[in-house]
This record gives C-alpha cells, sequence and structure tokens, in this order.
C-alpha cells in the first residue's frame, strides 16, 4: 500500500505534467547550494520550474498519463525542468550547462513524445518565439518597402517622361 507522502507527490507530480509543454531531465549531482540557486533562477525567469522527484515515482506518474516512460534517463539523481515555452527553458538550461560542467542534460520529454540530450540542446539553438516574431516582421517590412518603393516609382517615371518631353518641345 503506497503512503500517503507518495500519493501526495504523485498527485503533484500528475499536476506538474499537466501544466508542462515540456520537461527536461538534468542531472544536477554535484552543484553547490549557490549553484542550484541560480539554476532555479535561470529556469525560473524561463518561465519554468525545476523539481526534484524520486524516480520511481516520476516512472509511475509518467505511466498514469499514458507517456513515454524515460526508462533510459531516470537513473541516478534527477531533476526535472516542467517548461511552458519550450524553447527558453532548454536555452536556460543549457547556457546554464556551459558554465557548469557538472549539470548533465539527459533529455526529457516533449509534446508526448522523447527526446535525448542532443534534441534537447537543437531545441536550445532555436530561436526564441521573440526573435522569430522579429524575423516575420522584418520581412512583412522589407516586403511592404519594396512595394511601396515600386508603386511610388511609376509616378515619378510618369513624371520624368513628362518633364523631358516639355524640356524638348523647349529646346525645338
Amino acid at each position: 500500500m503506497p503512503s500517503v507522502k507518495n500519493e501526495t507527490k504523485l498527485a503533484q507530480i500528475k499536476e506538474d505534467l499537466e501544466g508542462a509543454g515540456a520537461v527536461w531531465v538534468v542531472d544536477a549531482c554535484g552543484l553547490t547550494v549557490k549553484e542550484t540557486q541560480a539554476l532555479r533562477q535561470a529556469v525560473r525567469e524561463a518561465g519554468a520550474s525545476m523539481k526534484v522527484y524520486k524516480n520511481t515515482l516520476m516512472h509511475i506518474a509518467l505511466a498514469d498519463a499514458e507517456l513515454p516512460t524515460l526508462d533510459d534517463m531516470l537513473h541516478g539523481p534527477s531533476a526535472f525542468v516542467f517548461a511552458g515555452d519550450d524553447v527558453a527553458a532548454a536555452k536556460a538550461v543549457k547556457e546554464f550547462s556551459k558554465t557548469n560542467e557538472t549539470l548533465e542534460i539527459k533529455g526529457g520529454l516533449m509534446e508526448g513524445a522523447a527526446v535525448s540530450a542532443a534534441e534537447v540542446e537543437a531545441i536550445a539553438s532555436l530561436p526564441s518565439r521573440e526573435e522569430l516574431y522579429a524575423h516575420i516582421a522584418a520581412a512583412i517590412n522589407g516586403v511592404a518597402q519594396g512595394l511601396a518603393t515600386a508603386i511610388n516609382g511609376v509616378p515619378r517615371g510618369l513624371a520624368q517622361v513628362t518633364k523631358a518631353v516639355a524640356d524638348q518641345k523647349e529646346a525645338a
């Protein structure tokens, strides 16, 4: 019979899973308290949360939610980053792992599918939502500017031709 404490934790994990678009699994073993706090802060700024749960409870919660159980990642000490914005959270974890070699990205879960550590790093290299919006706005602006120049060129050309004809008639 499972303990009340484990049932409470299991319900909390299920709630975290429901609210997350992605879950990144990291090994934060070896980080100091200050480094762990800095990692949590970086993750929080990315709109995510980092929690430590027992691997067996996470396995049960994933199985109950009919998600991949991530058995190959759930070994040893694990921390779980529950992300609302997948890319921002992956970037935060990747940036922190660059400065702290003790942090290891094990992989994760995104849109109901398991992803490897290499895939998490590839996701982290994607541009953020704001950067994509800026690229789209720049493309639209470029097209609009080109269209305005082309439309403005027709009357300008007509005016130049008319002036040239008038100059020819004055000279003749």
